[in-house]
C-alpha cells in the first residue's frame, strides 16, 4: 500500500484515469500451463496471533483449491498461537506443519526459506492476522497467475477487519465447534479502555476509505493501463515460487535479509525490474487486522520509507518515463518490420502486456509500468513539501482553497465508489479528512529520515 496518493486529484490518480479511458490490452492470453495442475503451498507468518490464526486456517479449509501443505512459521510468539492452530488443524484434518522460532527474525526470512525448502509451483503467503473472505481466493489468484509467464504475483482486494466481521467468522460452524470442544480457547480481542476502542473504530473507518479509493480506483486504472501494480498487498498474495527463489538468490548476497522496511514492496519492485507483473483481482477479497490509529505513524513510516528505499535500489525502473522514446522506437520497429511482424504472428503462446524480461532491458529502455512509481515518488515528496511551504509562508488563503477543493473531489469520488453505502461514505470521508492530511504531513518525517540515511549516516540496514 506504499503508493497511496494522499491527494485524490494527484498524478497517480490522473494516471489511473487515463488507464481507465485507455482500456486493457486486448490480447487474448493463451497460457502454456494449466493452472489446475499448479501445486500450492500456503505459508502463514505469525507472531502472537492466537486471536486470529484460527480464522486464517478456517478460511483456508473452505478454499475451493486446497493447498498441498500449510506451513505455520511462528516467529517467536509468547502466546498460544501454535496450540490454537494445531487444535483446529487436528480437528479438521488439515496438513499443518509448524516451524517454531525462539525469537523473532522477521517475515523476509520466512518467505525466502520456504521458497527454497519447498518445491511448490505457487507460494501463497497468508499473514496470521488475515483471513480469506472469498472461498475461491486461492483458485482465482492462481488462475490469473497462470495467464502468462510474465505474471509473478497475484492478490485480491484487502479490507480492514471490523469487529462484526470477526464475530461473523467466529460464529462459523467449524470455529464454533472448536470452541465447544476446547472451551479454554479464547478468540476474542481484548476490548481495552474506551480510548482503545475509539482508536480501533477510527482505524477501520480511515482504512475503509483509503483502501476503497486505492484498490477500487487507483489500482484498477493501473491494471488496465499497464497490466500491473507496483507491488502486491503482501498479507494475502500468491507468488510464483521459482521467481521468488531467484529473487532472493540474486539479492541475498548483496543485501542479506535487509531488503527494505516492508518486504512486499521491495519484492514488487524487484519483480517489476525483471519485467514481471504484479496483478490485483477485484472479484476476491480478504480481511486483515489493522493497527490502532495511535500506531498509524509507525505504519506510514514503514510503507513510505520502504517505497523510497525501493526507488533508490531500482532507479532504472524509476527512470522509465525518461526512456519513453527508446520504447516507442522499438515498438515502431516491431510494427513496421515484416520479419518481426511475422515472428509475432506465428507465436503459439500469447500473453497480454508481453515485454522482454531482464534487468538489462529495464536499464536500457525502462518499463511502461515505471510511470507508476515515478508519479508516486513525485507526489510523495512534492505534495507535503508544498503544504509545508504554504504554512511557513503563511499563505493561508491558497492553502484553505486547496484543502477544501481537494476534500470535495476526494469525498465525491469515494462516495461514487461506495455502492450501497454512499451516504455513510460521504460522512466518513469528511470525518477522515483531517487524518489523511495529518498522514500527508507526517511523510515529511519519513522523507527527512530517508535523506539522513542516504546522505548523512550512510545507513542501509533497512529491514522490517
Amino acid at each position: 500500500m506504499a503508493t497511496t496518493p494522499y491527494f485524490v486529484l494527484s498524478p497517480s490518480a490522473v494516471l489511473s484515469i487515463i488507464g481507465l479511458i485507455h482500456g486493457p490490452d486486448r490480447t487474448s492470453p493463451n497460457p502454456a500451463e494449466d493452472w489446475h495442475d499448479a501445486v500450492v503451498d500456503v505459508v502463514i507468518p505469525a507472531l502472537n496471533e492466537q486471536a486470529n490464526v484460527v480464522l486464517a486456517l478456517e478460511s483456508l479449509r473452505r478454499q475451493t483449491k486446497q493447498p498441498r501443505h500449510i506451513i505455520l512459521v511462528d516467529d517467536g510468539s509468547r502466546d498460544r498461537t501454535i496450540e490454537y492452530a494445531r487444535s483446529f488443524a487436528d480437528e479438521h484434518g488439515m496438513p499443518l506443519t509448524v516451524i517454531r522460532r525462539d525469537h523473532p527474525i522477521g517475515k523476509t526470512p520466512t518467505i525466502k526459506r520456504q521458497s527454497r525448502e519447498y518445491d511448490a509451483d505457487v507460494e501463497f503467503i497468508l499473514d496470521g492476522d488475515t483471513y480469506l473472505d472469498s472461498d475461491d481466493y486461492i483458485a482465482r489468484t492462481v488462475e490469473e497467475l497462470y495467464q502468462g509467464v510474465g505474471i509473478a504475483s497475484a492478490c485480491g482486494v484487502i479490507l480492514p477487519t471490523r469487529e462484526k466481521d470477526r464475530r461473523r467468522r467466529i460464529n462459523e460452524p467449524a470455529i464454533a465447534g472448536l470452541l465447544r470442544s476446547h472451551p479454554e480457547i479464547d478468540l476474542h480481542q481484548p476490548q481495552g479502555s474506551a480510548w482503545h476502542r475509539l482508536n480501533r473504530t477510527l482505524t477501520v473507518l480511515y482504512r475503509q476509505q483509503l483502501y476503497t479509493f486505492l484498490q477500487r480506483f487507483v489500482y484498477v486504472g493501473q491494471m488496465k493501463f499497464f497490466g500491473s501494480i507496483t507491488n502486491p498487498v503482501g498479507c494475502a498474495v500468491a507468488y510464483r515460487r521459482s521467481y521468488i527463489k531467484d529473487l532472493f538468490d540474486t539479492y541475498e548476497p548483496v543485501l542479506g535479509d535487509d531488503l527494505t522496511n516492508s518486504e512486499d514492496i521491495f519484492i514488487g519492485f524487484a519483480l517489476m525490474n525483471e519485467g514481471y507483473r504484479n496483478i490485483q483481482l477485484q472479484d476476491v477479497t480478504a480481511h486483515s487486522m489493522e493497527p490502532e490509529l495511535r500506531n498509524l505513524p509507525r505504519q506510514i513510516y514503514m510503507w513510505s520509507s520502504s517505497f523510497l528505499q525501493s526507488c533508490y535500489y531500482f532507479d532504472g525502473l524509476l527512470g522509465s518515463p525518461f526512456r519513453l522514446l527508446r520504447r516507442m522506437r522499438r515498438r515502431y520497429r516491431e510494427t513496421h518490420d515484416p520479419a518481426i511482424r511475422d515472428v509475432i504472428a506465428r507465436r503459439k503462446i500469447r500473453e497480454a502486456y508481453r515485454q522482454p524480461f531482464g534487468v538489462a532491458h529495464t536499464q536500457r529502455e525502462g518499463r511502461p509500468a515505471g510511470w507508476v512509481p515515478f508519479m508516486a515518488a513525485f507526489e510523495k515528496i512534492a505534495f507535503p513539501t508544498a503544504l509545508l511551504v504554504m504554512i511557513i509562508l503563511q499563505l493561508w488563503e491558497p492553502l484553505i482553497v486547496t484543502l477544501i477543493a481537494e476534500m470535495l473531489i476526494s469525498v465525491g469520488i469515494l462516495t461514487g465508489l461506495s455502492k450501497g453505502r454512499r451516504l455513510k461514505a460521504l460522512f466518513q470521508g469528511i470525518l477522515m479528512t483531517p487524518i489523511r492530511y495529518a498522514s500527508l504531513l507526517y511523510d515529511l518525517v519519513t522523507i527527512g529520515r530517508f535523506a539522513t540515511d542516504l546522505w548523512i549516516t550512510g545507513n542501509r540496514k533497512w529491514r522490517k
